[in-house]
């Protein structure tokens, strides 16, 4: 009875400690959830179906990095001065700087055409920290880790970004590597932190996680390809651009350029591959575990349906065109919870996905 009645009471200060964290947590969890609102449609969405204890650091990381893309999507920073503040920021996270201090200095020379919800999260970016500073030393070191490597690799592509676009391929996965599968990687050292069941397929799934990443950062970049176009600067690569003809000088919206068109086909076929992976890495979770199942499952699905789109009309002017549509969310949104604990439909249902899509062989590894 001693025992029993010393460990009753060890549990309950326990449970004591945990609710007066979360007390003083509750403005900073406050504003993640509402930021996250307001910075990405996307992962508003998807960050829910997370289970509590695994939401929070991802929603936090989402965040961090959000961070880090605010400064390298001003339009009116220097690659220099995108590069001093990644490392600034960087610092802050690693704890080296503090937070207030930055918040304050990169809200003072932040372009007032950022978008407001990216401008309140800058202000606030002492409560993000807050929330990064609660979780335990391998989430800490995971999201650390992730924004380092994108910061510094942000900036190094900044200062090389152009339309001329980039040298190859292999420049294009190192791209989508620091935008993207640094970010999988990520996510899956908190995935399996979560669920400890997953350490015995660590490498695979990292593996994969770069994968998954790269073939959500190029629907982006296809997408979203006549956008940063206006702005002066082209991610495709200039090797498979000049292997179907394209002049890449005189490239502009709304012309009929078959060699562009059959070169972004080309580079769909890639990602849609690349999205195979993506579900495998899925498939590797425990199928009881929806929540996590989901949230992998409706970024691939809205992805495969987004290259549908592109390949639907390579001819398209702008990201809106093949941007899917709410009802098509919904659509995911329901597919997924039918079909998540089954392997077997889940691989029927992507095979039907993709099915539209160019098949291109090579470039990419099975």
């Amino acid at each position: 009875m001693r025992i029993r009645h010393h460990h009753n009471t060890r549990s309950r200060l326990a449970t004591i400690a945990t609710l007066m964290l979360n007390a003083d947590l509750a403005p900073a969890l406050a504003f993640q959830e509402r930021s996250l609102q307001a910075v990405s449609r996307t992962f508003a969405l998807t960050i829910p179906r997370l289970p509590q204890g695994l939401r929070e650091p991802v929603g936090n990381g989402y965040l961090l990095c959000r961070i880090a893309d605010t400064i390298e999507d001003d339009p009116e920073l220097s690659w220099s001065e995108k590069a001093r503040w990644q490392e600034a920021f960087v610092a802050v996270v690693q704890g080296r700087a503090e937070p207030d201090a930055f918040a304050r200095d990169f809200a003072a020379v932040l372009s007032p055409q950022m978008p407001a919800g990216e401008r309140e999260l800058i202000r606030n970016t002492p409560l993000v920290i807050q929330v990064t500073r609660s979780f335990n030393a391998t989430q800490q070191e995971a999201l650390a880790r992730c924004v380092a490597i994108m910061g510094s690799g942000m900036a190094k592509f900044q200062e090389q970004a152009s339309r001329a676009g980039l040298a190859d391929l292999a420049a294009l996965d190192s791209y989508c590597y620091v935008v993207a599968g640094v970010v999988g990687e990520m996510l899956t050292t908190l995935f399996i932190d979560y669920e400890p069941r997953l350490v015995v397929r660590e490498a695979d799934m990292q593996r994969l996680a770069v994968r998954f990443g790269q073939g959500l950062q190029m629907t982006n970049i296809l997408k979203d390809f006549w956008t940063d176009w206006e702005r002066g600067v082209n991610w495709l690569p200039r090797d498979l651009l000049a292997r179907h003809g394209v002049d890449v000088a005189a490239l502009a919206p709304g012309q009929d350029n078959p060699a562009f068109q059959h070169a972004l086909l080309e580079l769909v076929a890639i990602a849609g591959r690349h999205l195979d992976a993506a579900l495998r890495y899925t498939l590797m979770i425990p199928r009881e575990q929806t929540g996590m199942r989901d949230f992998c499952l409706w970024a691939i699905a809205m992805a495969v349906l987004t290259l549908r789109r592109i390949a639907a009309q390579p001819a398209f002017q702008r990201a809106e065109q093949v941007k899917i549509s709410r009802d098509s969310v919904r659509r995911v949104v329901w597919m997924s919870q039918l079909l998540h604990r089954s392997d077997e439909l889940l691989r029927l249902a992507f095979r039907v996905g993709v099915r539209p899509l160019p098949q291109i062989n090579g470039g990419v590894p099975a």
